[in-house]
């Protein structure tokens, strides 16, 4: 066989059949240097399992803390429903469907009693409001009933609807006012002045805007001599938005008299309370809250007495926090003033009946009329009631 033909060529190290291999395998050093080069496999596979792990906690935590979150909430729900006497349960119409797809009306108590010895024996309902949730609409309602307002009580006559509240708790309540309205309501809340006042510090305060500067007539003044009481003009609030605590809000909402603007009247007061029950629920829903859940869960709901379960009260808040709260609709009930019994009343007018259709989203929200400052009507937003 020729030379040139032979199958293998011989080398000092021995025989070796083909071509003979022109490369060196690359170096661990080579492949640092060359930026073609192919990353090592192993690297991505500890990268890839740490990421995983990673996500892996985050769920265990959020599963935790939501479980956390549920079972301190549901102990604050439970020991509330407690409170809610079973002739209230009778009078509520059954909730069809959830809150989150279906409208429900709620009704909102304010009572007067309170540890302070100027109020020891009141237990008339300072505060009447309807709040009204329509998920589909991304839509919430409020219906200031103001106190004066004379109206029938069932079993009792003509009397403030405040005095329902004295005469048969909150049953007769909830009866007055489904009798007023003709409304189907389908839960409850209510609590008194120093319940207010922790609700408000359980959820660390709340944000309102002033509308207009007060000072109020003096009540329940902060010191404790009577020469510095004589002295002090009365609680004064800027216009503006305002950090409260509950002792502030609580304040807020009571001013019955602005010495710096003779023509508000009671209604004015009302409208008030529908600001910090909104704020209240903006504190409630927000994600600082919710971070507290499982520690302040409780505490939060505890000042109130209520029918809704932990799961409704969950719905309802994920039904607040969908809703337009800026384009809320805030109505009230009114009428013309006058005096019965020895007492200044509201003598309810015919448009009450509009206002109900307003209110549940039946007909179109028109303003009280002006120079007619205890008329019935509604308004969208923050504007002036």
């Amino acid at each position: 066989m020729p030379e040139q033909e032979k199958p293998y060529r011989v080398y000092k190290g021995g025989r070796a059949k083909g071509k003979v291999p022109l490369q060196r395998p690359a170096r661990a050093r080579d492949l640092k240097s060359d930026p073609i080069a192919t990353p090592r496999k192993p690297r991505q596979r500890r990268v890839g399992r740490r990421i995983t792990l990673a996500l892996f906690m985050l769920l265990v935590l959020g599963i935790v803390w939501l479980g956390a979150s549920y079972l301190s909430f549901s102990r604050g729900i439970s020991e509330a429903n407690d409170r809610v006497p079973g002739p209230v349960l009778a009078e509520l119409t059954p909730q069809k469907g959830l809150l989150t797809s279906k409208p429900t009306t709620i009704l909102v108590l304010g009572t007067d009693g309170s540890k302070q010895a100027a109020r020891s024996g009141a237990n008339r309902s300072d505060s009447v409001m309807l709040i009204r949730t329509d998920p589909r609409k991304h839509r919430l309602s409020f219906l200031s009933i103001p106190r004066d307002l004379r109206v029938e009580i069932p079993g009792y006559g003509a009397s403030k609807i405040n005095a329902a509240f004295q005469y048969g708790g909150p049953t007769l309540a909830l009866r007055t006012v489904k009798s007023l309205t003709g409304l189907d309501v389908n839960h409850v809340a209510f609590v008194d002045f120093d319940r207010f006042r922790e609700l408000i510090d359980s959820v660390g305060g709340i944000e309102v805007v002033v509308p207009r500067p007060i000072l109020s007539n003096r009540f329940d003044c902060p010191f404790a001599t009577s020469a510095r009481c004589r002295a002090w003009e009365g609680w004064r609030f800027e216009k503006g938005k305002q950090e409260m605590n509950g002792a502030r809000a609580l304040i807020y909402s009571r001013v019955r008299e602005n010495r710096l603007d003779p023509s508000e009247t009671d209604l004015d007061r009302a409208r008030r309370q529908q600001q910090i029950i909104q704020a209240t629920a903006d504190k409630v829903t927000s994600f600082r809250t919710a971070v507290k859940l499982p520690f302040r869960g409780s505490s939060i709901v505890k000042p109130l007495a209520t029918d809704l379960t932990a799961g409704q009260v969950l719905q309802l808040g994920w039904v607040y926090f969908r809703a337009n709260t800026k384009g809320a609709l805030h109505c009230r009930l009114g009428g013309d003033p006058g005096s019965a019994d020895g007492q200044s009343v509201i003598f309810g007018s015919e448009d009450n009946v509009a206002t109900v259709s307003m209110f549940t989203g039946r007909s179109a929200p028109l303003q009280p009329p002006k120079g007619l400052p205890y008329a019935p009507g509604c308004v969208v937003g923050d504007r002036k009631l």
